[in-house]
């Protein structure tokens, strides 16, 4: 034992002397002599980056791009002030591009063109450089291919991105340049027919979707931008089903791209409210899972419903109808002077100004087109508002309302009005709107509706005379909690069993639509 101890020691002393000498020796470096103008042949201009020729080749980009969408303009101005690079670097191209093509792979299934959004030109100008594959000359030089991949990378991104997040189309321009009211040689002007609050881009977005290029917030960017309808996603399943015809799909697209709008209000943020959908005619009046639903009358092709989003804050009971100067000049005006064609419809005549009735023979048809009159009919049976109207504000003077006529619900085309929505069931529709149902109430709206409120009593089955109880008519009702109202176009969309129903593009809504969006579908 004590010899093993021995050479155990022997050996530590051993290995410390070596150390030692080891510590004084000189280190040996190879390379000791090498220059920089050794690896002069080395040097290949194929692979040599070089900001200025980036920036030249991005310049010629912005020239020759003549394309249209708001975004694209963003794009072309960043550049053209000298923006940043946001996606090359010397290090070449990292992941968000990857990110991006992630989400641009799947375009088909939106319906839309890859190339619209350069998913081939990018996967081929990504892999050349990831490959160094690098021609000396030609479009495939380096900088040429580095210049292509930060602007249709970013042209790519905002059009995506601006798209799902507000929509491909403005509603507020495509709709509104639409409906021609007059036109000569000097001028066009159009109806304004869809007034809907909604998100827009700005500067702001453009400014905010850039700094998550180089944030590197691009891959969770891409997923918020998402539209938030859940029917969206059942109009993109419906798109990508091999039983969908070829000559439905741009009429799938349309309806798609109405649920990438995103309105101020809808009707998912609601538990209580009033639908309507125009090419339907159709009203839904929803409350949790209990739904009430009716035919409408919307307008005409010529006096179109207009698009709109509201709240019903009163009914009116046998209301008076104050009629729209169009009406006026049209059907009522060639009728100045002769009382009986007033009397027999209940019309009268009153000054503006003061408010007074005037003795229609004492009114002229210049009169009656210079604005210094009203015509109105009188409230109860025969009124062409019918016994009852919803109110609700809009720019439009139009509203939800009874009708004289019912028989024009049986019509499959119901497109009979000047623009208000005329409902099949309005007595219904009162007690819906009610908070609390106090049968008191709900008593006194039906005798209001069904009673001549212009006369002193009506006459019972048993022919006696009952005069009017003037205790249960009601002449107006607040609806407290307003209720929210949507008058809305879908040529498709679900019932309340959940089956995807078609409507015929009444007002050729679609097809305008499909002129912008063709320009992106297959």
């Amino acid at each position: 034992m004590f010899s093993l101890r021995l050479h155990r020691v022997a050996f530590l002393l051993l290995f410390m002397a070596f150390a030692l000498v080891a510590c004084h020796e000189e280190p040996v470096i190879p390379n000791e002599d090498l220059e920089m103008s050794m690896f002069a042949e080395l040097q290949d201009s194929t692979y040599a980056l070089n900001s200025h020729l980036i920036r030249e080749e991005i310049d010629k980009l912005v020239k020759s791009d003549n394309d249209l969408m708001q975004s694209d303009a963003k794009v072309r101005n960043y550049y053209k002030n000298d923006g940043r690079f946001l996606w090359i670097e010397r290090h070449g191209v990292d992941a968000r591009a990857d990110s991006l093509l992630a989400y641009l792979s799947e375009v088909g299934k939106m319906g839309f063109k890859s190339d619209r959004f350069y998913v081939e030109q990018l996967q081929s100008d990504l892999r050349r450089v990831r490959e160094l594959d690098f021609s000396s000359s030609g479009r495939h030089q380096i900088n040429n291919v580095m210049a292509r991949l930060e602007y249709n990378l970013t042209k790519a991104f905002l059009r995506y991105t601006t798209g799902q997040r507000f929509g491909f189309i403005n509603p507020q321009q495509a709709l509104n340049q639409y409906d021609v009211q007059y036109k000569d040689s000097v001028k066009v002007v159009y109806r304004r027919i869809f007034d809907v609050a909604m998100d827009h881009p700005d500067d702001r977005f453009f400014a905010s979707a850039i700094r998550k290029i180089y944030n590197d917030s691009v891959a969770k960017f891409l997923h918020e931008v998402q539209p938030k309808e859940r029917l969206y996603y059942t109009f993109q399943n419906m798109l990508n089903s091999d039983s969908l015809p070829a000559s439905k799909r741009l009429k799938v697209a349309c309806n798609m791209e109405r649920c990438r709008w995103r309105t101020k209000d809808a009707p998912s943020k609601h538990k209580k409210y009033v639908f309507v959908n125009v090419p339907a005619f159709h009203l839904d009046a929803v409350d949790g899972d209990s739904v009430l639903n009716m035919r409408v009358v919307c307008g005409t092709v010529s006096t179109k419903t207009p698009l709109l989003h509201s709240e019903i804050k009163r009914m009116d009971i046998n209301p008076q109808w104050i009629i729209p100067k169009s009406i006026i000049e049209k059907d009522i005006a060639r009728h100045a002077g002769n009382r009986s064609y007033f009397d027999s419809r209940r019309y009268f005549i009153r000054e503006r100004k003061t408010g007074k009735k005037v003795d229609p023979n004492h009114v002229s048809r210049s009169g009656l087109l210079s604005g210094k009159y009203l015509v109105a009919q009188e409230g109860g049976k025969g009124n062409s508002l019918g016994r009852i109207i919803f109110r609700f504000d809009n720019n439009f003077s139009v509203y939800l309302h009874d009708t004289s006529s019912p028989g024009v619900f049986s019509r499959d085309n119901r497109g009979a009005s000047h623009g208000c929505v005329r409902v099949q069931r309005p007595f219904d529709l009162a007690v819906f709107l009610l908070k609390d149902k106090d049968e008191d109430v709900i008593d006194k709206i039906q005798y209001s509706m069904t009673m001549d409120v212009n006369s002193s009593g009506t006459k019972n089955e048993d022919g006696e005379y009952q005069p009017i109880d003037k205790k249960r008519i009601l002449h107006s009702l607040p609806v407290e909690p307003h209720v929210p109202v949507f008058i809305s176009y879908f040529t498709m969309y679900p019932d309340k069993d959940g089956k995807m129903c078609e409507y015929p593009d009444v007002y050729g809504y679609d097809r305008h639509m499909s002129s912008f969006l063709s320009k992106l579908c297959e």
